[in-house]
């Protein structure tokens, strides 16, 4: 019996020991903390904010059936959206790019060929953004600043890249849905239950309902004292980090 009360106090005396020089090393070893304390790269999926504004954005990689009906819906209540547009999209459809910028819409990277960016390697992933930023700026005359990862798609590699370029990789914390097929109502459903302040909404040029819903979505957010703005006007400026959930936070 006194043997098993010894062994005890020794293990928990030999643990207290190494906690206590491991507690001396990172002391004397600072760097060491910085790396533990590393944080994994995480794109933006929405935005700390008091004020009631929101993002309305729109993937476009295949159809452009609706480009001009969302021009209009979006001009009627003065709402300016963000497209993020694959490359080959704006090769196919460059007079819609140019329409959808003067119309005052913010046209945003979404890759050169919406491939899965985890499973490119480093070159073909600075040609897969810079590809479409060279193609947007020839068409718009301005270069985006931000990136959508096709499939929502992203590792620490990719973000690190995209931030190296001197831009900003964004997500979204609101999806409609929109490309499954569900009704206007559905996605008008999906969509008001969950935003809030800060957030970006997700929707995609050429979905069958999605012009049908947005009237209905816009007017009833606006109604609730939102004001619907571009990525880039919600984002924070100065100081800012990103936490575990992927919030923009002051």
């Amino acid at each position: 019996m006194k043997i098993v009360v010894l062994s005890r106090r020794l293990v928990t005396g030999a643990l207290c020991l190494a906690l206590a020089v491991g507690i001396f090393w990172l002391v004397d070893h600072p760097e060491a903390v910085g790396a533990a304390a590393m944080e994994r790269q995480i794109p933006i999926y929405c935005v700390q904010r008091e004020e009631k504004l929101a993002a309305l954005t729109f993937d476009a990689a295949w159809g452009n059936e609706d480009t001009e009906m969302l021009i209009s819906i979006l001009d009627r209540y003065q709402v300016p959206a963000t497209f993020f547009l694959v490359g080959e999209w704006v090769e196919k459809f460059p007079q819609s790019v140019q329409a959808l910028h003067e119309a005052g819409h913010s046209i945003q990277n979404h890759s050169a060929t919406h491939p899965y960016l985890t499973k490119c390697s480093a070159q073909q992933l600075k040609e897969e953004i810079e590809g479409c930023n060279d193609l947007v700026e020839e068409v718009t005359g301005v270069r985006p600043t931000l990136l959508r990862c096709p499939y929502g798609d992203y590792n620490d590699t990719v973000v690190q890249t995209i931030r190296s370029l001197g831009m900003e990789a964004i997500q979204w914390d609101v999806d409609s849905l929109d490309w499954k097929d569900l009704s206007a109502g559905e996605i008008t459903e999906r969509v008001l239950s969950a935003v809030e302040p800060g957030s970006i909404v997700l929707f995609h040029n050429a979905a069958p309902h999605t012009p049908e819903a947005l009237p209905g979505i816009i007017e009833t957010l606006q109604a609730d004292g939102y004001r619907l703005v571009t990525v880039g006007e919600l984002l924070l400026d100065g100081e800012w980090t990103v936490d575990h959930a992927g919030r923009q936070c002051p």
